[in-house]
Protein backbone atom coordinates (compact mmCIF):
# COMPACT_ATOMS: atom_id res chain seq x y z
CA UNK A 1 0.00 0.00 0.00
CA UNK A 2 1.67 3.51 -0.96
CA UNK A 3 2.16 5.44 2.42
CA UNK A 4 1.31 8.68 0.79
CA UNK A 5 -1.04 10.28 -1.91
CA UNK A 6 -1.40 13.37 -3.89
CA UNK A 7 -2.32 16.69 -2.01
CA UNK A 8 -1.16 14.68 1.34
CA UNK A 9 0.35 16.90 4.42
CA UNK A 10 3.19 15.27 6.43
CA UNK A 11 1.68 14.55 9.87
CA UNK A 12 3.64 15.76 13.03
CA UNK A 13 3.77 12.60 15.06
CA UNK A 14 1.74 12.27 18.44
CA UNK A 15 -0.32 15.40 17.78
CA UNK A 16 -4.35 14.50 16.80
CA UNK A 17 -3.22 10.72 16.74
CA UNK A 18 -0.38 11.18 14.04
CA UNK A 19 2.39 8.79 14.17
CA UNK A 20 5.86 9.18 12.91
CA UNK A 21 5.92 7.49 9.40
CA UNK A 22 2.36 7.77 8.89
CA UNK A 23 0.76 10.82 6.37
CA UNK A 24 -1.86 12.72 6.75
CA UNK A 25 -5.02 12.91 4.25
CA UNK A 26 -7.71 15.17 3.32
CA UNK A 27 -10.67 12.05 3.82
CA UNK A 28 -11.59 9.00 5.61
CA UNK A 29 -9.05 6.09 4.21
CA UNK A 30 -11.67 3.33 4.76
CA UNK A 31 -10.58 -0.24 4.12
CA UNK A 32 -12.04 -3.63 4.14
CA UNK A 33 -10.32 -6.62 6.34
CA UNK A 34 -10.98 -10.24 5.40
CA UNK A 35 -9.55 -13.08 7.09
CA UNK A 36 -10.43 -16.46 5.99
CA UNK A 37 -10.94 -19.45 8.00
CA UNK A 38 -7.09 -20.67 7.85
CA UNK A 39 -6.20 -17.18 9.02
CA UNK A 40 -5.26 -15.52 5.52
CA UNK A 41 -5.99 -12.01 5.53
CA UNK A 42 -6.40 -9.70 3.30
CA UNK A 43 -7.20 -5.62 2.74
CA UNK A 44 -9.28 -3.50 0.34
CA UNK A 45 -8.82 0.28 -0.36
CA UNK A 46 -12.71 1.23 -0.96
CA UNK A 47 -11.59 4.30 -2.68
CA UNK A 48 -8.60 3.25 -4.61
CA UNK A 49 -9.81 -0.26 -5.16
CA UNK A 50 -6.51 -1.74 -4.65
CA UNK A 51 -5.76 -4.80 -2.24
CA UNK A 52 -3.51 -6.14 -0.09
CA UNK A 53 -2.12 -9.37 1.35
CA UNK A 54 -1.73 -9.06 4.97
CA UNK A 55 -0.51 -12.50 5.84
CA UNK A 56 -1.77 -15.08 7.98
CA UNK A 57 -2.99 -15.49 11.54
CA UNK A 58 -3.80 -18.57 13.47
CA UNK A 59 -7.53 -19.50 12.71
CA UNK A 60 -9.56 -17.24 14.25
CA UNK A 61 -12.29 -17.81 16.20
CA UNK A 62 -13.60 -13.63 15.88
CA UNK A 63 -12.29 -11.05 14.58
CA UNK A 64 -12.40 -7.09 16.10
CA UNK A 65 -11.06 -3.61 14.70
CA UNK A 66 -11.25 -0.30 16.58
CA UNK A 67 -11.57 1.14 13.30
CA UNK A 68 -7.45 0.54 12.78
CA UNK A 69 -5.96 -2.35 14.24
CA UNK A 70 -7.55 -6.00 13.67
CA UNK A 71 -7.55 -8.25 16.87
CA UNK A 72 -7.84 -11.96 15.34
CA UNK A 73 -8.99 -14.31 18.68
CA UNK A 74 -7.95 -17.70 18.06
CA UNK A 75 -7.97 -20.69 21.25
CA UNK A 76 -5.11 -19.41 22.12
CA UNK A 77 -4.33 -16.10 21.74
CA UNK A 78 -4.93 -12.61 19.49
CA UNK A 79 -3.21 -11.90 16.92
CA UNK A 80 -2.53 -7.94 16.17
CA UNK A 81 -2.57 -6.18 12.37
CA UNK A 82 -2.28 -2.75 11.74
CA UNK A 83 -4.31 -1.85 8.79
CA UNK A 84 -2.47 1.14 8.74
CA UNK A 85 -5.67 3.90 8.08
CA UNK A 86 -7.59 5.27 11.03
CA UNK A 87 -9.26 8.50 12.01
CA UNK A 88 -8.72 10.76 15.18
CA UNK A 89 -12.14 12.18 15.64
CA UNK A 90 -11.40 15.84 17.57
CA UNK A 91 -14.87 16.90 18.76
CA UNK A 92 -16.28 19.32 15.41
CA UNK A 93 -13.66 17.85 13.13
CA UNK A 94 -11.33 14.38 12.37
CA UNK A 95 -7.92 14.13 11.01
CA UNK A 96 -7.30 11.16 8.71
CA UNK A 97 -3.85 9.30 8.33
CA UNK A 98 -2.77 6.45 6.46
CA UNK A 99 0.71 3.72 6.82
CA UNK A 100 1.94 1.11 5.78
CA UNK A 101 0.17 -1.81 6.80
CA UNK A 102 2.30 -4.56 8.82
CA UNK A 103 1.95 -7.66 11.59
CA UNK A 104 2.15 -6.55 14.81
CA UNK A 105 2.29 -9.76 17.14
CA UNK A 106 0.78 -11.72 19.62
CA UNK A 107 -0.84 -11.98 22.77
CA UNK A 108 -0.94 -15.04 24.07
CA UNK A 109 -3.73 -16.63 25.87
CA UNK A 110 -6.40 -19.42 27.20
CA UNK A 111 -9.16 -19.15 25.37
CA UNK A 112 -11.01 -17.00 22.62
CA UNK A 113 -10.87 -14.02 24.10
CA UNK A 114 -13.30 -10.82 24.34
CA UNK A 115 -11.92 -7.61 22.78
CA UNK A 116 -12.89 -4.35 24.29
CA UNK A 117 -11.79 -1.22 21.82
CA UNK A 118 -11.99 2.15 22.48
CA UNK A 119 -12.67 5.23 20.03
CA UNK A 120 -9.21 6.29 19.54
CA UNK A 121 -6.57 3.53 18.16
CA UNK A 122 -3.13 5.94 19.00
CA UNK A 123 -4.47 6.69 22.81
CA UNK A 124 -5.96 4.75 25.46
CA UNK A 125 -6.31 1.15 25.79
CA UNK A 126 -7.87 -2.09 24.21
CA UNK A 127 -8.91 -5.04 26.75
CA UNK A 128 -8.80 -8.66 25.78
CA UNK A 129 -10.15 -11.18 28.31
CA UNK A 130 -8.87 -14.88 28.45
CA UNK A 131 -11.97 -16.78 29.13
CA UNK A 132 -9.98 -20.02 30.18
CA UNK A 133 -7.12 -18.48 32.25
CA UNK A 134 -9.30 -15.46 33.56
CA UNK A 135 -6.51 -13.14 32.84
CA UNK A 136 -7.97 -9.59 31.89
CA UNK A 137 -5.18 -7.54 29.99
CA UNK A 138 -4.89 -4.23 28.69
CA UNK A 139 -2.73 -3.04 25.66
CA UNK A 140 -1.37 0.40 25.51
CA UNK A 141 -2.57 1.81 22.17
CA UNK A 142 0.17 3.92 21.80
CA UNK A 143 2.43 1.17 21.84
CA UNK A 144 0.43 -0.53 19.50
CA UNK A 145 1.00 2.48 17.07
CA UNK A 146 4.83 2.31 17.33
CA UNK A 147 3.97 -1.64 16.69
CA UNK A 148 4.90 -2.48 19.89
CA UNK A 149 2.60 -4.56 22.36
CA UNK A 150 3.08 -3.48 25.97
CA UNK A 151 0.77 -4.85 28.96
CA UNK A 152 -0.43 -1.44 30.58
CA UNK A 153 -2.07 -3.90 32.95
CA UNK A 154 -2.61 -7.40 33.48
CA UNK A 155 -5.30 -9.01 36.17
CA UNK A 156 -5.56 -13.04 36.84
CA UNK A 157 -9.25 -13.53 38.13
CA UNK A 158 -11.73 -16.85 38.66
CA UNK A 159 -11.97 -18.05 34.95
CA UNK A 160 -15.04 -17.00 33.34
CA UNK A 161 -16.73 -15.59 30.28
CA UNK A 162 -15.70 -12.20 31.29
CA UNK A 163 -14.69 -8.56 29.67
CA UNK A 164 -12.08 -5.99 30.52
CA UNK A 165 -12.84 -2.89 28.64
CA UNK A 166 -11.47 0.71 29.31
CA UNK A 167 -12.53 3.62 31.29
CA UNK A 168 -10.61 6.57 31.34
CA UNK A 169 -7.35 5.61 32.85
CA UNK A 170 -8.57 2.49 34.42
CA UNK A 171 -11.25 -0.20 33.55
CA UNK A 172 -14.09 -2.05 34.23
CA UNK A 173 -13.71 -5.48 34.68
CA UNK A 174 -16.27 -8.13 35.34
CA UNK A 175 -16.41 -10.45 38.04
CA UNK A 176 -17.70 -14.35 38.52
CA UNK A 177 -20.09 -15.57 41.17
CA UNK A 178 -19.39 -18.93 43.01
CA UNK A 179 -20.92 -20.88 40.08
CA UNK A 180 -18.58 -19.12 37.42
CA UNK A 181 -21.26 -16.96 36.36
CA UNK A 182 -20.69 -13.73 35.41
CA UNK A 183 -22.37 -11.63 37.75
CA UNK A 184 -20.62 -8.31 38.95
CA UNK A 185 -19.05 -5.04 37.35
CA UNK A 186 -15.94 -3.50 39.11
CA UNK A 187 -14.29 -0.29 37.97
CA UNK A 188 -10.69 -0.03 38.22
CA UNK A 189 -7.76 2.25 38.11
CA UNK A 190 -4.89 2.53 36.06
CA UNK A 191 -3.22 0.01 38.94
CA UNK A 192 -6.07 -2.39 39.38
CA UNK A 193 -7.60 -1.15 42.46
CA UNK A 194 -11.47 -1.44 42.72
CA UNK A 195 -13.28 1.57 43.03
CA UNK A 196 -16.96 0.94 42.52
CA UNK A 197 -19.07 -1.76 41.61
CA UNK A 198 -22.81 -2.69 40.01
CA UNK A 199 -24.42 -5.72 39.75
CA UNK A 200 -24.71 -7.24 35.78
CA UNK A 201 -26.52 -10.55 35.91
CA UNK A 202 -25.03 -12.27 32.71
CA UNK A 203 -22.70 -9.60 31.39
CA UNK A 204 -22.37 -9.98 27.46
CA UNK A 205 -21.30 -7.77 24.71
CA UNK A 206 -19.39 -4.26 24.85
CA UNK A 207 -19.39 -1.19 23.39
CA UNK A 208 -17.85 2.08 23.32
CA UNK A 209 -19.95 5.22 22.80
CA UNK A 210 -19.19 8.87 22.49
CA UNK A 211 -21.31 9.12 25.57
CA UNK A 212 -19.20 6.30 27.74
CA UNK A 213 -18.64 2.63 28.32
CA UNK A 214 -22.11 0.17 27.37
CA UNK A 215 -21.55 -3.53 28.58
CA UNK A 216 -24.72 -5.58 28.68
CA UNK A 217 -26.69 -7.19 31.42
CA UNK A 218 -29.25 -10.02 31.64
CA UNK A 219 -31.47 -6.86 33.11
CA UNK A 220 -30.64 -4.21 31.33
CA UNK A 221 -27.68 -2.42 30.59
CA UNK A 222 -24.44 -0.64 32.62
CA UNK A 223 -23.51 2.77 30.94
CA UNK A 224 -20.00 3.14 32.24
CA UNK A 225 -18.33 7.03 32.85
CA UNK A 226 -15.58 8.96 34.39
CA UNK A 227 -15.07 12.29 35.05
CA UNK A 228 -10.97 11.51 35.24
CA UNK A 229 -11.12 10.78 39.16
CA UNK A 230 -14.42 8.89 40.03
CA UNK A 231 -15.95 6.64 37.57
CA UNK A 232 -19.97 5.89 37.34
CA UNK A 233 -21.79 2.71 36.71
CA UNK A 234 -25.14 3.64 35.62
CA UNK A 235 -27.87 0.70 35.33
CA UNK A 236 -30.62 0.81 32.19
CA UNK A 237 -33.19 -1.41 33.02
CA UNK A 238 -35.03 -3.38 30.22
CA UNK A 239 -38.47 -1.80 29.65
CA UNK A 240 -40.94 -4.59 31.31
CA UNK A 241 -42.37 -6.31 28.79
CA UNK A 242 -38.51 -6.93 27.97
CA UNK A 243 -37.93 -10.04 25.99
CA UNK A 244 -34.55 -11.68 25.20
CA UNK A 245 -32.12 -9.18 26.33
CA UNK A 246 -29.01 -8.29 23.81
CA UNK A 247 -25.82 -9.86 24.28
CA UNK A 248 -23.97 -7.89 21.49
CA UNK A 249 -23.86 -4.00 20.43
CA UNK A 250 -23.20 -2.90 17.26
CA UNK A 251 -23.23 1.18 15.49
CA UNK A 252 -21.31 3.61 13.89
CA UNK A 253 -18.06 4.41 14.87
CA UNK A 254 -18.64 7.19 17.89
CA UNK A 255 -22.04 7.44 17.85
CA UNK A 256 -24.47 7.72 21.23
CA UNK A 257 -27.02 5.04 19.77
CA UNK A 258 -26.00 1.42 19.41
CA UNK A 259 -28.26 -1.79 18.01
CA UNK A 260 -28.17 -4.56 20.38
CA UNK A 261 -28.51 -7.95 19.08
CA UNK A 262 -30.59 -10.60 20.91
CA UNK A 263 -32.53 -13.99 19.78
CA UNK A 264 -35.74 -12.86 18.79
CA UNK A 265 -37.06 -11.01 15.18
CA UNK A 266 -36.23 -6.92 16.54
CA UNK A 267 -33.51 -5.02 17.98
CA UNK A 268 -33.14 -3.28 20.75
CA UNK A 269 -31.61 0.36 20.70
CA UNK A 270 -29.90 2.12 23.41
CA UNK A 271 -29.93 5.82 23.23
CA UNK A 272 -26.26 6.42 26.06
CA UNK A 273 -27.09 10.21 25.87
CA UNK A 274 -30.73 9.91 26.85
CA UNK A 275 -30.31 6.66 28.82
CA UNK A 276 -33.31 4.81 27.42
CA UNK A 277 -33.76 1.71 25.42
CA UNK A 278 -36.10 1.27 22.76
CA UNK A 279 -37.54 -2.08 20.90
CA UNK A 280 -37.52 -2.45 16.73
CA UNK A 281 -39.29 -5.01 15.61
CA UNK A 282 -38.24 -6.66 12.58
CA UNK A 283 -39.25 -8.88 9.61
CA UNK A 284 -37.25 -11.28 9.98
CA UNK A 285 -34.86 -12.58 13.13
CA UNK A 286 -31.55 -11.10 12.77
CA UNK A 287 -28.35 -12.01 11.80
CA UNK A 288 -26.59 -8.84 12.24
CA UNK A 289 -27.74 -5.05 13.03
CA UNK A 290 -26.06 -2.11 13.65
CA UNK A 291 -27.56 1.76 14.52
CA UNK A 292 -25.88 4.15 12.29
CA UNK A 293 -27.56 6.82 14.37
CA UNK A 294 -27.73 9.63 11.60
CA UNK A 295 -30.19 12.23 11.26
CA UNK A 296 -32.23 10.08 9.78
CA UNK A 297 -32.02 7.25 12.43
CA UNK A 298 -31.14 4.05 9.74
CA UNK A 299 -30.58 1.12 11.53
CA UNK A 300 -29.28 -1.75 9.12
CA UNK A 301 -30.80 -5.11 10.07
CA UNK A 302 -29.20 -8.46 8.08
CA UNK A 303 -32.27 -11.01 7.73
CA UNK A 304 -32.03 -14.48 8.83
CA UNK A 305 -34.01 -14.46 5.06
CA UNK A 306 -30.36 -12.67 3.42
CA UNK A 307 -31.98 -9.42 2.88
CA UNK A 308 -30.42 -6.12 4.37
CA UNK A 309 -33.12 -4.42 5.85
CA UNK A 310 -33.67 -0.28 6.58
CA UNK A 311 -35.67 0.72 9.33
CA UNK A 312 -36.55 3.90 11.00
CA UNK A 313 -35.21 3.55 14.61
CA UNK A 314 -37.41 6.79 15.98
CA UNK A 315 -40.79 5.88 14.41
CA UNK A 316 -39.91 1.55 13.76
CA UNK A 317 -41.30 2.05 10.44
CA UNK A 318 -39.45 -0.24 7.47
CA UNK A 319 -37.92 2.00 4.99
CA UNK A 320 -36.49 0.07 2.17
CA UNK A 321 -35.05 -3.87 2.04
CA UNK A 322 -33.14 -5.92 -0.24
CA UNK A 323 -33.94 -9.09 -2.49
CA UNK A 324 -32.23 -12.16 -0.59
CA UNK A 325 -28.68 -11.82 -0.86
CA UNK A 326 -26.74 -15.18 -0.04
CA UNK A 327 -28.56 -18.45 -0.81
CA UNK A 328 -25.38 -20.02 -0.56
CA UNK A 329 -23.94 -18.86 3.08
CA UNK A 330 -27.73 -19.73 3.99
CA UNK A 331 -27.55 -23.37 2.87
CA UNK A 332 -24.67 -23.34 5.57
CA UNK A 333 -25.60 -23.12 9.45
CA UNK A 334 -21.92 -22.65 10.52
CA UNK A 335 -21.69 -19.57 8.40
CA UNK A 336 -24.70 -18.18 9.42
CA UNK A 337 -22.99 -16.65 12.56
CA UNK A 338 -20.09 -15.29 10.37
CA UNK A 339 -22.19 -12.69 8.64
CA UNK A 340 -20.37 -9.16 9.28
CA UNK A 341 -22.16 -6.19 9.32
CA UNK A 342 -20.65 -2.75 9.46
CA UNK A 343 -21.63 0.74 8.96
CA UNK A 344 -20.30 4.34 8.19
CA UNK A 345 -21.21 7.58 7.12
CA UNK A 346 -22.50 6.63 3.99
CA UNK A 347 -22.63 3.01 3.45
CA UNK A 348 -22.72 -0.79 4.87
CA UNK A 349 -20.86 -3.84 4.11
CA UNK A 350 -22.37 -7.34 4.06
CA UNK A 351 -20.27 -10.00 3.99
CA UNK A 352 -21.79 -13.38 1.90
CA UNK A 353 -18.73 -15.63 3.31
CA UNK A 354 -19.87 -18.48 1.33
CA UNK A 355 -20.36 -16.17 -1.80
CA UNK A 356 -16.79 -14.70 -1.46
CA UNK A 357 -18.62 -11.32 -1.38
CA UNK A 358 -19.31 -8.26 0.19
CA UNK A 359 -22.23 -6.16 -0.87
CA UNK A 360 -21.93 -2.44 -0.36
CA UNK A 361 -25.64 -0.94 0.73
CA UNK A 362 -26.44 2.56 0.27
CA UNK A 363 -28.77 2.59 3.05
CA UNK A 364 -30.00 6.18 2.58
CA UNK A 365 -31.05 5.57 -0.87
CA UNK A 366 -33.56 2.59 -0.98
CA UNK A 367 -31.11 0.22 0.54
CA UNK A 368 -29.48 0.05 -3.45
CA UNK A 369 -26.27 -2.41 -3.29
CA UNK A 370 -24.01 0.27 -4.78
CA UNK A 371 -21.27 -2.51 -5.55
CA UNK A 372 -20.70 -5.82 -5.25
CA UNK A 373 -17.06 -6.39 -3.65
CA UNK A 374 -14.42 -9.90 -4.02
CA UNK A 375 -11.14 -9.64 -1.39
CA UNK A 376 -8.49 -11.59 -2.18
CA UNK A 377 -9.33 -13.89 0.82
CA UNK A 378 -12.78 -15.38 1.63
CA UNK A 379 -14.55 -12.92 3.98
CA UNK A 380 -15.38 -15.94 6.51
CA UNK A 381 -14.41 -12.67 9.00
CA UNK A 382 -14.67 -8.80 8.09
CA UNK A 383 -14.11 -5.42 9.30
CA UNK A 384 -13.84 -1.58 8.27
CA UNK A 385 -10.68 0.45 9.37
CA UNK A 386 -10.13 3.32 8.41
CA UNK A 387 -12.51 4.93 10.96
Amino acid sequence: MPASQPGTVESTPQKHGAIAGATEVAEPQFHLVAVDSVGQASMLDLLGGTDTQLGSVAPPLHVTSDGRFVFAASANGVQIIDSGVWTWNHGDHSHYYRAEPTMVGTVSGEGAATVATGLLSTAGTTGLFFPSSGSAVLLDNAALSNGTITESLRLDVAPHSGIIAALGEGAVVTEADANGNTARLRAIDAGGRELTTAECPAAAGTITTRVGLVIGCADGAVIATSDGTKPALEHVPYPAEATAPATSFAGRKGRPTVAGLGKDAGVWLLNTRDVSWSWLPTATPVLAAAAVDDEAGHVVVVGSDGTVQVYDGRSNKPISSTAPLMPATLAEPELLGKVDLTVDGERAYVSAPAEGLVFEIAYADGARIARTLTLPTQPVHLVETGR
